[in-house]
Parts: C-alpha cells; structure tokens; sequence
C-alpha cells in the first residue's frame, strides 16, 4: 500500500451516561441484576421440580417428579415405545460354510397391538434370506418374534407385527411444524441391545436435507443428536415428547461430527399405514429404465442433457404411449428433469390414472408424448420410473 494512500479508520468509543443525582447507576445495575437472579432461580425451581411439572402427550398428561430439566421428562414418555430389532440369519462364508450372522437397530411401537415401525436397511437381510428370524425386545426386555408386513425401500420404511397386546405406542407430532433450533431428543439402542434405550440430545439442525446412500435419495430431518449404529430405525422426539423422525442415517465422515437424519413424522406415518393396510407401496409408474445423460456425455455423442430410455418394459404406460429405447426424456409435464431421481420425485407427486405431458428428444427433435400413469404394485425399482 503506498505511503499516500487514504485509510479510513473507524473507532468505538463509549457515549458516557449523563450525570444524575440519586443512587448511583452502578448499585443499580447490581440490585437489578440480583434481583432477576432471584426471579430466575425461583421461577426454575417450581417449574421443573415437583408435580408442578406437566408434559401432555396424547389424552394423558404426565406429573414427572424432581426433574432437573425437560429431557428427563421426555425420555420418560417416548422411552418406553422405543423397542430393539435383531434380524438372525445365515450367510454362506468364503469357503461355502453357513454362518451365522445378526444385525441389530431400533423400532417404535406403532400401536398398542403389536405394529412396530423400523428401517427397511434394518430387516432387508431377513427379506432375502429364508433362514433369517426377527425379534423385537420392548423396554421392559421382553422379547418376541416378529413378523415383516411391509417394507419400502423409497423411504427406508418397515412395519412388523408381534404378537402381543397392552403396548404403549408413541405420540407422533407433526414434522411440518418444526423449527430449526427447537429441541430434539434421539432414543434408540446404539451398537445393540446392550445399550438399549440410550438418550442422546441435540437441536434440529436444518430440514428438508436431501442426502443419498446407497443409490437411494431421501430428503429429511438433520439433527446433531448422536445417532450411531443401532439407533436406526429408533424415535427423534421434540420436546413435547412426541415422535417427530424416524432415525435412519447419519454421516460417518472423521472429519465431521453431529451430522444425523431422521425421516420426517408426516413422511412416514403415510407410508406405514399404507403398508399397514396392504403391504406394499403402490407408486406411479411410466416403465422405462433410464440412465442419467449428463452434459458432458450429450455433448460427446451430440445429443441432450436429459434421461436416456434404455428399455421400455412390456405393456407399460411408456410402451402404449409409443416411447422407444434412445428417447431422451427432458421435460416432465413441464418441469424439467436431467436424473432418474428428478423423473422420480415429479412422478411421485402424481397419482395412479394421472395424464402427464413427457417432453423428449428424438432424432434430432423435441416432441411431446402424453402417459397415462398406472401403477407399478411393487416392480420398479429405484432405477426404474
């Protein structure tokens, strides 16, 4: 900088307070200060000790004794519908030997006969295999079997059924009204049974995260509430005690800490009952299997950013609406989609017996096919739309 360079300096200073008679406005400061010290302490201690203390969840309302703060409180409502999940199955080994293997999460009792709700991830092995056993251990440490009546990979949801009654199923809020900052209390069983029941305590950090895993996509809850191996499929609970996420996933990175997800409340208990109902998830369905045609990859072979069709299943809405291997799909009823995961989000906001406007490139140009969506009772898969 050159020596006659002009600097511009901004400088602080305090504007000292207008003399006055009187008490002086330092032993005022001080007499306010313990003043509201007092009114502090006073309030705290008949709101959080004693029966004084009243947590509503539902038609009940809890009197929770001597508690020191609202977690206390929380964990004594939302704990008890916290449940383990064990899926024992076998797998064969390097050399052709059976072994057996277990896998262990989380679950929330869904009603009081015997629905529980957990992560698809935390039971897909039983699906694939016929040797696999679930069993669901409730807080009090009683254990059954359990029956899977329905799984959604989409969402990474999963219903069971035991057989048994008089069960205390968890209040769920409503994820839509959630503010970033508020209170959120994880509980579930990390690394396993051993440590069921584990409460660990944050503040919803964002919403509506989208985050990929495993070549699936979800979009939902960040909180920096410890979630670690086991607490999936576990409760994310405000401070109300309700049921706002299902824990699914967090981020296992070493150079980050208190990055966790939870499906939201409103997300998922539309998917469990649907399941409860029929057992599967019926989406919209176009039937072709696309693969993603980047800009780069368009430019190489002179085509357009877009969906690349590379089959066309038979007897598909896409087949009756004429679209054929090598269509590239840019434009869904007029939003414009350059993934599979862009085609599925647009297709999963429609309903079964929608008519939708596909706008695709063929030789050379643009033409408009109109698809009349049915659905695909459980056959695509997440690279299927």
């Amino acid at each position: 900088m050159e020596d006659n360079e002009k600097k511009e300096v901004f400088k602080a200073e305090y504007v000292p307070d207008k003399k006055r008679r009187g008490v002086p406005k330092v032993l005022i400061i001080i007499i306010g200060v313990i003043l509201v010290s007092v009114i502090s302490s006073l309030t705290t201690y008949f709101l959080v000790r004693g029966d004084n203390v009243q947590i509503s969840a539902g038609n009940t309302t809890y009197n929770v004794e001597n508690v020191e703060n609202p977690v206390v409180a929380v964990a004594q409502i939302a704990g008890p519908s916290v449940v383990g999940v064990k899926v024992d199955y076998y797998e064969q080994g390097f050399f052709g030997e059976l072994q057996e293997t277990s896998e262990e999460g989380s679950g929330i009792v869904y009603s009081e006969d015997g629905y529980i709700i957990t992560n698809y991830h935390v039971v897909e092995d039983a699906i694939s295999s016929t040797s696999a056993q679930v069993t669901v251990t409730l807080s009090d440490q009683e254990e059954y079997k359990a029956e899977i009546i329905g799984t959604d990979s989409v969402t990474d949801l999963a219903l069971l059924k035991i057989n048994a009654t008089g069960l205390t199923p968890a209040t769920f809020g409503k994820s839509s009204d959630l503010q970033v900052g508020e209170l959120a209390v994880a509980i579930g069983n990390p690394l396993g049974q051993e440590f069921a029941g584990s409460v660990t305590v944050g503040y919803i950090s964002a919403l509506n995260r989208t985050i990929t895993t495993d070549g699936r996509t979800y979009k939902l809850i960040q909180t920096d509430a410890a979630i670690n191996p086991g607490n999936s499929g576990g409760a994310l609970v405000n401070a109300k005690g309700e049921v706002i996420g299902i824990n699914t996933v967090k981020v296992t990175d070493t150079t980050v800490e208190g990055l966790g997800f939870a499906i939201p409340s409103d997300d998922a208990l539309k998917i469990i009952e649907e399941l409860k109902t029929t057992g599967k998830i019926v989406r919209p369905y176009i039937g072709i299997y696309g693969i993603n045609m980047d800009e780069a990859t368009a430019q190489r072979n002179r085509l357009v950013e877009g969906i690349y069709v590379y089959q066309v299943f038979s007897g598909s809405p896409a087949e009756a609406a004429g679209i054929s291997r090598g269509d590239i799909i840019v434009e869904f009823d007029g939003q414009q989609v350059v993934t599979t995961q862009d085609l599925n989000n647009a297709k999963n906001e429609k309903s079964i017996g929608d008519k939708v406007t596909l706008k695709v490139y063929r030789n050379g140009e643009y033409v408009n096919v109109e698809v009349t969506l049915t659905g695909d009772d459980g056959v695509s898969s997440e690279a299927t739309n």
